[in-house]
């Protein structure tokens, strides 16, 4: 996809999350600006209505796009057929409803189409605006009523829905649609009341993604004369991209890689999609100087708009930085900005793989373990100590542990009373999410560190109990298998990552023999510190070059150092014992506790770097969605 994380030996240290405070306002004129617009909507053949386009300014900063919430905007279109004929002497005149259904089962109205006269077959021009969010479940409600003719020249939007004949509803998920081929979804009207045989007729979905979604720039920047902020040798310079909308908020973007010992440095290309930009892009640019320790120092920073970077690849010109004192004063600077090239093209989304056949396979790991080497060695240490802190200690690692299942201290104690524990809630959140996305509903789940049947520890081991089949139908059999599991499994330890991703990497694998429309999200919930960190590092260098991400949920208040290590979230790629570094990232990070008294679900933070994940991959390998192979 270009490098807009691709950092010097696959992972320089990257760069941190740096100030959130809002940009000063720019000084250019909005002429200036209307006059860049006009330059970038001139030199591609178009007139008049183009030219009132606003640009909104861009800046570099530290965080990559993958951090970012995946959304993309879509448009939904309703078409009815045989819906019941209420009207005497004519036919019915429907009009159509849709409504999101909120997690407190609240419906909001999203919207209302125009009513159609004397239709029982009707097609609705009125489109809906939404934006489809993966990392959700988006429930969906349709209504459809015949309208009285006494409110057939009202707005739409005061029509009294009391007073209108009621013809049916149905329900979805957006998540259904945009799987289904050509991403449209048929679904049967339903009745509130009275006898489900009552025909009432279906309505179809459709989901259109915006052309413009898939717009992206890819740019090669490189800079000249910069300011040597080393004192032994010369700056390590990189480029950090966001943009800065109306409110004055930053949003992060992208950035380049660190080039090393250079203040003219030539970066790897860059690629901008529009969608990361929104609708009015132009951007603003900052310089930083790498130094040791992941800190940062600015080397300048440059604000301008897109048609203006186009236009200095044009016409081989540059642009100087500019340093801004603590008092707001401006100075220019003598390192500049050039514009190697500058490549409009088309990327394919995420929907475009979705819709076309692509599936994202779900798998689930549990752990098993008892105590982990963090607890046991807890507990060794405080023998020595006073029976007080003793007791105090011994109480907060019972409290952190997955402990005795029939104990209800234990974070595998399953509630009788129908209370989710921490591993449920996990498997729950997440398998909710993405059963939409793999079509036959079939999950792998496993158990590790646990003594099963035979006496010895497993490090892997079917959670069903099977000896040769590990799948399970559903999120409800991944719940089934592990209740079944606890009764059959004697928790033990150490705590071993290595075996199950090793495990998931060799399923991955085997279907690329077969094709390359699945991808591989392996869910893993663990509660205590894993004791192989090299080998899961190995284990995970190896599975970046394959179709798969790392889901990790922490439960319980161990020590979760580790595991934010294997994010990477500071921008540095692992590397391996043999000095491999991993092609991508594809770990991501949550602990539960940190959610709690929080808005934002497990899924939500668990999933929000998977489909930027997909796309990578894909990218990367110029697969290209099935429906647009030529």
């Amino acid at each position: 996809m270009g490098g807009c994380c691709s950092d010097v030996k696959g992972g320089q240290q990257a760069v941190g999350t740096g100030g959130s405070s809002a940009l000063a306002a720019h000084a250019t004129a909005q002429q200036e600006a209307n006059d860049a617009v006009g330059y970038l909507v001139h030199s591609r053949g178009l007139r008049g209505l183009y030219t009132t386009l606003e640009v909104v300014p861009l800046t570099l900063i530290e965080i990559s796009l993958g951090k970012r919430n995946f959304a993309s905007c879509l448009q939904l279109s309703l078409s009815a057929s045989k819906l019941r004929d209420l009207d005497v002497l004519s036919k019915s005149d429907p009009l159509a409803i849709l409504h999101l259904k909120r997690t407190d089962g609240i419906l909001e109205e999203l919207g209302r189409t125009e009513v159609i006269m004397n239709n029982l077959s009707p097609t609705w021009i009125t489109k809906f605006t939404i934006n489809y969010q993966f990392e959700i479940v988006q429930h969906l409600v349709i209504r459809v009523y015949d309208v009285d003719t006494k409110y057939h020249n009202m707005p739409v939007k005061t029509i009294n829905l009391n007073e209108q004949d009621y013809l049916g509803e149905a329900s979805c998920v957006l998540s259904e649609i945009v799987t289904k081929p050509s991403s449209s979804l048929t679904l049967t009207l339903q009745q509130k009341r009275g006898p489900s045989s009552v025909r009432s007729g279906t309505i179809t979905v459709h989901a259109e993604e915006p052309v413009s979604s898939r717009n992206a720039f890819e740019i090669t920047f490189r800079c000249s004369k910069l300011e040597n902020k080393d004192v032994f040798s010369k700056s390590d310079p990189f480029l950090r991209i966001s943009k800065v909308v109306e409110s004055g908020i930053i949003i992060p973007v992208c950035k380049t890689e660190v080039v090393n010992n250079d203040l003219n440095p030539i970066w790897k290309p860059v690629t901008l999609r529009m969608q990361q930009l929104g609708s009015k892009a132009c951007f603003h640019t900052r310089g930083k100087h790498e130094q040791l320790g992941g800190k940062h120092e600015q080397l300048g920073t440059l604000q301008t708009s897109v048609a203006d970077i186009e236009k200095l690849a044009w016409e081989r010109g540059s642009a100087n930085f500019y340093a801004h004192s603590h008092h707001g004063a401006k100075k220019m600077l003598k390192g500049q900005l050039f514009v190697d090239n500058f490549i409009e093209k088309s990327q394919f989304s995420f929907l475009d793989y979705i819709s076309s056949g692509f599936q994202l396979n779900f798998m689930v790991a549990i752990d098993f373990t008892e105590f982990s080497a963090f607890k046991s060695s807890i507990l060794l240490s405080v023998v020595t100590e006073t029976y007080m802190l003793l007791t105090v200690l011994f109480i907060f690692v019972c409290l952190a542990s997955n402990g005795d299942p029939r104990h209800t201290s234990s974070l595998h104690f399953i509630d009788p009373s129908g209370r989710l524990n921490s591993y449920q809630q996990a498997i729950i959140s997440v398998g909710e999410v993405l059963q939409f996305y793999d079509s036959d509903k079939h999950f792998p789940a496993w158990g590790f560190g646990g003594r099963i049947s035979h006496g010895s520890v497993s490090h892997c081991f079917n959670l069903n109990g099977s000896p040769g089949e590990s799948e399970v139908s559903g999120v409800e059999g991944i719940m089934a298998a592990y209740a079944m599991a606890l009764h059959n499994v004697a928790l033990s330890g150490p705590t071993l990552f290595g075996p199950v991703i090793c495990k998931a990497a060799e399923i991955a694998t085997q279907s690329l023999s077969i094709g390359q429309n699945k991808y591989y999200a392996l869910l893993i919930i663990t509660d205590g510190v894993i004791t192989d960190l090299q080998a899961t590092v190995d284990a995970i260098v190896r599975a970046s070059d394959l179709p798969m991400s790392i889901l990790i949920v922490g439960v319980g208040g161990a020590d979760f150092k580790e595991m934010e290590f294997l994010d990477a979230d500071n921008g540095k790629r692992l590397e391996s014992s043999t000095g491999r570094i991993a092609t991508r990232d594809i770990v991501q990070f949550v602990p539960m506790r940190d959610l709690q008294g929080n808005q934002v679900s497990v899924a939500q933070s668990l999933l929000e770097e998977l489909p930027v994940q997909f796309l990578s991959y894909m990218w990367s390998r110029d697969i290209k969605p099935f429906s647009l192979r030529s």
